[in-house]
């Protein structure tokens, strides 16, 4: 009997690691036959939407073989990533040092409260401004989506850290600011930052076709040309595009994140 129940045990343990999983892929189903419904019944709204077998003709049909098409994908996800870098090198530290050091943040915080609300679009002509139409001035505009959402997430959880063990570490010796950050406060705030950081990467795609509104090849723009030309399915194809590769590179970002806080398990 015990042998039975322990050759069981995997079969059990891997059913329910495979449980969620078609849950996921079950609502997905009811999502895109829902759409077809909708589309195909001419409900209000739908009527002028492809169905999802419509997107996947267009895309067999004129898109698989497109080189342009892959290379919008290839630039748009080199933009995001380069903004989710310049995001990081200016959020984090600045996060850390507004919530460390209580005189620079009763110095600068309403500075920073005033210019939270400004939305990316909005940076869009001193972006043209300081750096011409240019890959950079769209490297710009995602690194400011990302950025807010860097910088705050740092200072809360730099700020959520145990007082206790930072009071514990100074009595052994660690009165630094450096080697309190090292040995307490980073580690503590790990988790929180990391978050912060992958709450950005997907900002940062939702950001991009406001990045390639202004001439800036990418997915964005082929987006925005293709709602000029009433072209919905294609539109369709190149946001299911950016989902794609936003489930991606969130899949390996989450992969890297259980690494860096594998100490915690």
């Amino acid at each position: 009997m015990s042998e039975t129940r322990t050759a069981s045990e995997p079969v059990r343990g891997s059913a329910r690691r495979w449980r969620p999983r078609w849950r996921g892929a079950v609502s997905v189903v009811a999502f895109f036959g829902l759409w077809h419904l909708a589309v195909t019944l001419g409900f209000s709204g739908f009527s002028e939407l492809p169905t999802p077998l419509d997107t996947l003709r267009a895309f067999f049909a004129e898109y698989l073989a497109n080189a342009s098409y892959w290379n919008s994908w290839v630039v748009s996800f080199e933009r995001v990533f380069y903004g989710f870098i310049i995001a990081q090198v200016f959020g984090i530290p600045l996060g850390l040092l507004f919530g460390t050091s209580r005189k620079f943040r009763d110095l600068f915080f309403p500075v920073f409260e005033l210019l939270r609300p400004i939305p990316p679009l909005a940076w869009i002509p001193f972006a043209i401004i300081w750096f011409g139409i240019s890959e950079t001035a769209a490297a710009f505009i995602i690194s400011i989506g990302i950025f807010w959402i860097n910088y705050f997430a740092a200072m809360a959880a730099v700020q959520a850290v145990d007082k206790d063990l930072i009071e514990v570490a100074r009595a052994f010796g660690h009165r630094s600011l450096p080697a309190l950050l090292r040995k307490v406060i980073l580690p503590g705030a790990a988790p929180g930052i990391l978050s912060g950081l992958r709450a950005g990467l997907g900002q940062g795609w939702m950001t991009v076709v406001a990045a390639e509104l202004f001439g800036i090849a990418g997915i964005g723009q082929r987006m925005i040309e293709a709602s000029g030309l009433l072209a919905s399915e294609v539109v369709v194809l190149y946001m299911f595009s950016i989902a794609l590769l936003y489930g991606v590179s969130d899949y390996v970002f989450v992969r890297i994140q259980d690494k860096v806080l594998e100490w915690q398990r």
